[in-house]
């Protein structure tokens, strides 16, 4: 196959002037460089096409491709990861990982947890803040954990994401509104174990592939899988590899988990975010139907290398389990 590979680089937008922080989600040239010897050493053909400006410019021109690898996040709005799929439905050609109804809800945390709560699915308490009004009306009891509604590698997230005062609520909520112009969402904090659980598919095709438990080393910021935490983990976090034998959290997270993913209607690879609460019940927090693909710094890499599973196997089961889907969509749209 000829495969398209659609990207955010992050030097790119370094080099355009855009701050550290804001290019957090962005990829790094050595990504791309290892996904496209990946595809290749499957046998296929790449073509780098870079983000969605790029593909709208090749797209008029006249290019095409058998299927697009898709990795892009954009740059603006909570619809930002729906941008290349949406572009790439419209044209008819098929790419990896989910289509621009799930991308677009699973950025935005408070619409994804409706979702999951109104399927039954464990999720804390939670409400989306704007104002000071919206805040005090706030109806669940301290603490509580914030954090920018549509956001992802934990931008935002600091210590202070923790709140243990209800006065300082409104103060710490206006703080991060100021910063990334959009809601708030404030949860019911969870005491527990964190986790992330790895899955590849879609529907009764999909499988939780391993477990990674969040430890924090000493110099970490506290109890939170914080910005400066993620951004510095080779240094800062110790991901443990849980199996749900003889652990029961890990085993009723991962059927958390699926049952998530299938809900949402996420496809062929990414992750799912669970914490414990007081009494160790595992809770959904997030999707991340389009889950970071650095060979040792993205969480579904560094699990899947924990578990045996080379890079280049990965992105053979994310390709197989996107051709399948397609040519499953095929036949049932000529039938």
């Amino acid at each position: 196959m000829k495969i398209g590979l659609t990207y955010d680089l992050r030097v790119e937008y370094l080099a355009a002037g855009y701050s550290e922080e804001e290019t957090a989600e962005f990829d790094r040239e050595e990504t791309i460089a290892e996904l496209e010897k990946a595809i290749r050493s499957l046998g296929h053909t790449t073509d780098r096409i870079g983000n969605a400006r790029r593909l709208v410019e090749r797209l008029v021109r006249g290019d095409r491709w058998d299927l697009v690898f898709n990795i892009a996040e954009g740059l603006r709005g909570a619809g930002r990861e729906a941008q290349v799929p949406a572009i790439l439905d419209l044209y008819e050609i098929p790419y990896t990982f989910s289509d621009p109804l799930v991308m677009a809800l699973t950025l935005h945390k408070g619409h994804t947890k409706r979702v999951i709560r109104d399927a039954g699915i464990p999720t804390p308490d939670f409400a989306l803040v704007g104002t000071a009004v919206e805040a005090a009306a706030i109806r669940f009891a301290p603490p509580y954990f914030i954090k920018p509604v549509a956001e992802g590698t934990s931008k935002g997230i600091t210590p202070q994401s923790i709140v243990r005062d209800r006065a300082e609520l409104w103060p710490l909520c206006r703080k991060l509104l100021e910063e990334f112009k959009q809601p708030v969402i404030v949860e019911e904090f969870l005491p527990g174990r964190e986790f992330t659980m790895g899955i590849i598919g879609t529907g009764d095709r999909a499988e939780v592939v391993g477990t990674l438990e969040m430890g924090l080393r000493p110099g970490a910021e506290n109890n939170v899988y914080s910005y400066v935490n993620k951004e510095q983990c080779e240094e800062l976090v110790d991901y443990i590899l849980v199996r749900p034998e003889g652990d029961p959290q890990v085993r009723e997270g991962e059927g958390t988990a699926l049952a998530a993913w299938r809900v949402l209607g996420c496809r062929d690879a990414g992750r799912v975010d669970l914490r414990c609460d007081a009494g160790g019940r595992p809770q959904f927090l997030e999707a991340n139907p389009l889950a970071g693909l650095h060979p040792t710094h993205s969480d579904l890499p560094i699990l899947c290398s924990k578990l045996g599973i080379p890079y280049g196997e990965l992105i053979g089961r994310i390709l197989r389990s996107a051709s399948t889907r397609v040519e499953h969509e095929a036949n049932r749209t000529r039938a």
